[in-house]
């Protein structure tokens, strides 16, 4: 029987934790108001509307919620996901949910362009098709303050202790691979980014530490690697978004780190780029589910590598990524893959970047293309 009390550092509340949450909230509306006006962006009378029909509309329903999976219903799904999608959005679609039982609980590995809305929209892919949502790992790096805390352990938040000296941070891995198993197993899914930290080149790889980590706290069992994996159901998938709203900021944090070696995020980024990601336009976003992976693995390389493999296969190329791909290698083979697309508008849109700047977005749009074409193979 799954021990919750072993893990209630690091897992979503429970129900009393869940209630206490939601006092702390109501104690303070104007937090929900700031969250609106994150969200609803624009001036005037019709916008202040909105805001305030939003905070009005949460601040009704907090008392229905008494567990993380009330909060996803009615909070996520319900009202804040379909408010980012109707504003940024001009299409979500989904494929894959046929590879997926309504009764199965699953290791979702997905991409990582964003970071909250991948998991997010993959909840709610699961929402619209009647089937059980999930618990996300993220980082306690993005929490912030309590607020924030809340709402994410609110929505199904696994915290991944980041900040740990080396020998605590190998027992609390252990201690999170021991949680991921054994919830999976009492019939939750999870999902986990293919690697930490967002995708910011384009090129979707899967860090083997990702899924070596799942077999830290079965191997003291004596449970092989490949039935490990076997009992994590773990299924690939592919986000895709047409546009991403942080290209630019991921350009200059690549590029410094390419010069100087590393770099240092400021107070609050992580935060700055969560909102931008929310209220930026995105164009069209497919998510499709893979299937399960069944084999006999050997080890995490050769998960990996099928994880990328999916990925790969699932992901939707649009216009701009045939349009950048040509560009960038000065030829025209897909010009009829964007025959209708703004590619004037698109590049006057980088004009203001110097040039090193602006062919690293380029290419953050060109590289899927790449790889679907086998350019750029997993793990090189």
């Amino acid at each position: 029987m799954f021990d919750y009390e072993s893990f209630k550092d690091i897992a979503p509340y429970d129900q009393k934790g869940s209630e206490e949450a939601i006092k702390r909230i109501q104690q303070h509306p104007e937090y929900i108001n700031m969250f609106a006006k994150a969200l609803v962006k624009g001036d005037g009378f019709i916008v202040q509307a909105k805001r305030k029909a939003f905070t009005a509309y949460i601040l009704s329903r907090l008392n229905k919620i008494h567990s993380y999976s009330d909060f996803q219903e009615i909070v996520t799904c319900g009202m804040f996901l379909p408010t980012v999608l109707k504003g940024t959005s001009t299409e979500f679609t989904v494929s894959g949910t046929e590879n997926l039982s309504k009764d199965g609980s699953y290791l979702f590995i997905s991409n990582h362009r964003d970071i909250i809305l991948d998991c997010a929209l993959m909840d709610y892919a699961l929402y619209i098709n009647k089937m059980p949502m999930c618990e996300m790992c993220i980082g306690d790096n993005l929490l912030t303050n309590q607020f924030i805390e809340d709402l994410f352990k609110l929505d199904g938040a696994i915290i991944v202790k980041r900040s740990l000296p080396m020998k605590e941070k190998y027992l609390e891995t252990v201690r999170l691979s021991e949680y991921m198993v054994e919830r999976i197993s009492s019939g939750r899914s999870i999902w986990v980014a293919q690697k930490s930290g967002r995708c910011k080149d384009g090129i979707d790889v899967t860090h083997p530490a990702i899924v070596k980590m799942l077999h830290l706290s079965k191997k003291k069992e004596g449970l092989s690697y490949a039935e490990t994996i076997k009992r994590c159901h773990i299924v690939p998938v592919a986000i895709s978004y047409e546009f991403d709203p942080n290209d630019i900021n991921k350009a200059r944090e690549e590029i410094h780190t390419i010069r100087e070696g590393s770099y240092t995020k400021k107070k609050l980024e992580d935060l700055a780029s969560m909102l931008r990601g929310i209220r930026k336009p995105k164009g069209r976003i497919h998510l499709s589910f893979g299937t399960e992976l069944v084999q006999d693995f050997n080890d995490a390389n050769e998960v990996a590598h099928e994880i990328d493999r999916q990925i790969y296969q699932n992901y939707r190329l649009w216009p701009v990524n045939y349009f950048c791909f040509d560009y960038a290698e000065k030829r025209n083979d897909h010009a009829s893959e964007y025959s209708d697309f703004d590619s004037e508008a698109f590049l006057a849109k980088y004009a203001h970047l110097d040039e090193e700047k602006r062919m690293f977005v380029i290419n953050e749009y060109a590289n899927p293309v790449r790889t679907h074409l086998g350019l750029i193979k997993s793990g090189e």
